[in-house]
């Protein structure tokens, strides 16, 4: 096996799955089926069962029960076993002719304890024990009809599915987002008149509701099982609200202690809330093709992390938009596929330049060892060229076979680079610029005042003008970078002109796109009134008016925006370089933003930046074109959508 990392860390988990699952039906939940994806693929899953017939399903409350000729099944899941999760197996299983269910949980048992509120002191002495495990093994037996069948509960830290060697997303957690300062009012809500909070600083775990408590000791217990597989005892520290208590969970993990002290090597892991820097997330300043491919090509239906490829173009059937659902989507994750795969770390790694070029020099490569009959052409790499080299693969099957990872990308890539969204790409960056500038010399009701022509009805709108979840990516940006800003006596005129203007769009829109619909809480623009719609916009823009504020409680990373002089433009520094910048500064004093997460005596004593190791950092982080958050682990290297 390799030197212990995400990738083995996946892939150990999955082979415990894998030995499972032999001529069984196979039930994934939409996370694990995402870690899978990822991480070894479902034709890996798929040989392991064996068989004819494809025995994979989606586990959810309509999914099709296994026949009389399917006796064994197993269900991998990312969740509690508990309430919903448990009624969704309860009514497979009775409608199925099974007699040996595997249940996989990537939870694991300590937790399912705290959810069942047995006490810390209790479940320290079942130390070795899985009561709630044994109790659903007899459920099972009892919905399968026979209590000498065979029932298996175990856990299986599922957590990750890594994009990269040093890049990997939780899925489980797309969910788990860091507090607004609008939240601490909903948190008062069920508190005492002498308790309540004044800010986002004073949120500890006490005050959470239980299910976001859980939901993060969900979180805790698989980092700790990644740690165990890293053999590292974890110092944890904090940037940000709900990181601090994420980190401070992680760091006085009773299940852990065993374990660190006797890991053989150490860690400093450092979590930051990404609500502190949005800016990035929604920002064009990246030159780099993958997160244009992200930004836009169709998603991967129940993926949070990944896209469709449209592959028609390698089929006998015409290119029209009719028939792009006769065939099976292609995607950017090659987890099975070795010159796919680096071919995609190559473009993670590359500005667009040279990813476009090192997509033509694979083509190139994998042609002629096919003796293909290419023709080599040399300079820009065009669109057109890459669609001529990928069309030599057409009508030989070895060939497609053999090249399929790679194939998926080239198509990827040249539907990136042909997509009307594309060409928008420059429109965003120029906008984007003009922006910084404006930041630094004019109020924030000027920065509204030039934004508002943009906004346009549909029937007004050429393929230049901007949509509304456009308009609402550049209202993140302008309140992101902006930070905490004086409201001059034409702000509030200014915002409610946009905020008419923009409620207006939404109504005159013919359909409403699915993050519209989520907004204005209506699933038919017929339904959807200009009241209605000014509701939805005033909500909206009290969010990101706490978008603006969230790093009001900083000392030191106040700002994302470095202003302009006679020498240089104004320009955006990303939270995240300020923060690996501060960790590795030989010369600055401990910072205050940076929190220590105390697991003990010992380590109050503590001080200073010796206690970073090899340093984790952890995000929640907003995937800009799917608008979900997921977790960043930055290793040995940084990912350059970072800002490095």
């Amino acid at each position: 096996m390799s030197d212990p990392g995400v990738l083995s860390f996946t892939h150990q988990g999955w082979e415990q799955v894998l030995a499972k699952v032999k001529r069984a039906l196979v039930y994934l939940d939409a996370a694990c089926a995402e870690s899978l994806h990822w991480g070894c693929g479902s034709t890996r899953l798929l040989e392991a069962v064996g068989g004819p017939a494809c025995h994979l399903r989606e586990f959810e409350p309509t999914a099709v029960g296994g026949g009389a000729e399917q006796p064994k099944a197993v269900f991998v899941l990312s969740c509690l076993l508990k309430g919903r999760t448990v009624e969704t197996l309860r009514d497979i299983i009775c409608r199925s002719h099974f007699q040996y269910c595997v249940v996989v949980t990537a939870v694991n048992h300590a937790v399912h304890l705290t959810a069942n509120h047995v006490p810390a002191a209790a479940a320290a002495e079942l130390e070795g024990q899985q009561p709630v495990f044994e109790q659903l093994e007899e459920k099972l037996c009892e919905w399968m009809g026979n209590m000498n069948y065979t029932a298996e509960v175990l856990h299986v830290p599922l957590l990750l599915a890594p994009a990269a060697p040093h890049l990997a997303l939780t899925p489980a957690f797309a969910s788990l987002f860091p507090l607004l300062p609008r939240d601490v009012h909903l948190l008062n809500s069920a508190r005492p008149d002498k308790r309540r909070l004044g800010s986002l600083g004073e949120v500890d775990a006490t005050a959470l509701p239980p299910e976001l408590l859980l939901q993060i000791r969900c979180l805790v217990s698989g980092l700790s099982s990644l740690c165990e597989h890293l053999g590292v005892r974890e110092e944890c520290f904090a940037v940000g609200s709900l990181s601090r208590i994420i980190a401070a969970d992680l760091a006085n993990y009773a299940p852990a202690k065993n374990r660190r002290k006797t890991a053989a090597g150490r860690a400093s892991v450092v979590f930051v809330d990404r609500t502190l820097d949005l800016t990035g997330a929604v920002g064009h300043h990246g030159d780099n093709l993958v997160e244009k491919m992200l930004s836009v090509l169709p998603q991967l239906p129940g993926h949070t992390n990944d896209v469709m490829v449209n592959m028609v173009e390698l089929t006998a059937l015409h290119t029209e938009e009719e028939n792009w659902n006769a065939v099976a989507p292609g995607c950017l994750a090659q987890s099975s596929d070795m010159a796919g795969k680096a071919l995609w770390e190559a473009l993670l790694n590359t500005k667009h330049k040279e990813a476009v070029m090192e997509v033509r020099r694979h083509l190139v490569e994998a042609a002629s060892r096919e003796n293909l009959p290419i023709k080599m052409s040399m300079g820009r790499v065009t669109p057109g060229q890459l669609t001529t080299y990928i069309q030599l693969f057409k009508n030989n099957l070895k060939a497609l076979v053999n090249h399929c990872g790679l194939l998926q990308l080239g198509l990827a890539t040249v539907q990136t680079l042909k997509h009307p969204h594309t060409a928008k790409w420059d429109n965003f960056l120029a906008f984007e610029r003009l922006l910084l500038q404006s930041v630094g010399e004019s109020t924030m009701s000027v920065v509204l005042s030039q934004l508002l022509p943009m906004i346009k009805p549909s029937h007004q709108r050429t393929k230049d003008d901007y949509r509304p979840e456009e308009l609402l990516i550049l209202l993140i940006y302008i309140y992101s970078v902006s930070g905490e800003f004086t409201a001059d006596k034409n702000l509030g005129e200014a915002e409610e002109n946009v905020k008419k203007t923009l409620a207006q769009v939404f109504c005159e829109e013919s359909e409403l796109s699915p993050l519209l619909q989520k907004i204005t809480g209506c699933d038919s623009s017929i339904n959807l009134t200009f009241h209605k719609s000014k509701i939805a916009v005033d909500e909206l823009f009290t969010s990101l008016r706490d978008v603006a504020g969230a790093r009001n409680l900083m000392k030191q990373f106040k700002s994302v925006y470095v202003p302009g002089n006679h020498t240089h433009q104004a320009s955006y520094k990303p939270l995240l370089k300020q923060v690996v910048e501060e960790i590795f500064h030989p010369e600055k004093p401990d910072p205050v933003d940076i929190e220590h997460m105390s697991s003990g005596l010992t380590d109050l004593l503590k001080t200073g930046f010796s206690m970073f190791m090899k340093v984790i950092v952890l995000s929640t982080r907003l995937l800009k074109p799917l608008n979900i958050p997921e977790l960043l682990f930055a290793t040995d290297r940084l990912h350059p959508d970072l800002g490095f």
